[in-house]
């Protein structure tokens, strides 16, 4: 499958042509090609079947960007690199929005990939010692996912902190004392040969070859997770035809079946 690796160099030259060319209005002309920058995956498999499969007969140019990080996606999307971008939940664009300032509008859940927890030494979490060492995503959204994971495994216990997003801080107890260490998301599966367990976001387990459905110690429940995966567009562009059209397509019953097809419930429709 064809991918395009989006170094920061490359970002930086996107990002001048971008200004050179008019910012936004230019990117956002019915003519131009939709821009979309999504994580390599699922997200971008995903739009590559949309775009192999769909797009044409529905009259859509799609132009799918890689990125292998959650921060450059938003970066790229606020300067007009991207007319949208398809790699975040809800909670994560609503920290990103706070911190950054961002003005972007969430549309419509497309998928679900359930928090994992693995390990290249275990093959139960009842085996593990006093002292083990966990790895846990270090953005706040996904490291506050990764600890309830890990407390509704009875491995720590939280504090309560209200509706504020629970971090390491907020650890009460851990009954095998675990040292918990924050790595950048997709840096998590190649820490898994220094720790004892890792909680990994389910598009970097995919990414490392590990099935969530047969490797993981354990799983995000699938039901009821507010951590749906969806298309972010800046704030007004939701009206392009253009995106209305991709949501149209990422939310078919071809876009469904490939889903349930190719991820074998690693990846879960949220339509």
């Amino acid at each position: 499958m064809r991918r395009l690796a989006l170094t920061l160099s490359a970002l930086t030259t996107t990002a001048v042509l971008a200004a050179c060319g008019g910012g936004n209005a230019e990117l956002s002309g019915a003519d131009e090609p939709l821009r979309v920058g999504a994580s390599p995956v699922p997200h971008a498999e995903i739009l590559r079947f949309v775009e192999e499969n769909l797009a044409e007969d529905a009259g859509l140019d799609l132009d799918v960007v890689e990125f292998t990080d959650y921060v450059q996606p938003n970066v790229a999307l606020d300067d007009g690199s991207l007319d949208a971008n398809f790699f975040q939940t809800v909670p994560y664009l609503e920290e990103q929005e706070s911190t950054a300032g961002y003005d972007f509008t969430a549309l419509e859940p497309v998928h679900v990939e359930p928090l994992g927890i693995y390990s290249q030494s275990l093959t139960d979490l009842s085996q593990l010692e006093q002292g083990a060492t966990v790895a846990i995503p270090n953005d706040p959204t996904n490291a506050a996912r990764a600890l309830r994971l890990l407390e509704a495994n009875d491995l720590v216990v939280l504090a309560d902190t209200g509706d504020a997003a629970p971090t390491s801080l907020d650890v009460e107890s851990s009954p095998l004392d675990l040292e918990i260490s924050e790595v950048e998301a997709a840096q998590v599966p190649r820490s898994l040969a220094d720790v004892d367990i890792a909680v990994i976001n389910g598009n970097y387990a995919i990414d490392a070859d590990l099935s969530p459905a047969q490797d993981a110690l354990a799983l995000e429940e699938a039901e009821g997770n507010p951590n749906a995966n969806l298309v972010v567009v800046r704030a007004g562009d939701e009206s392009d035809e253009r995106i209305q059209t991709l949501e149209e397509l990422l939310h078919s019953d071809e876009v469904r079946q490939f889903i349930l097809d190719e991820y074998d419930g690693a990846v879960i429709p949220a339509f």
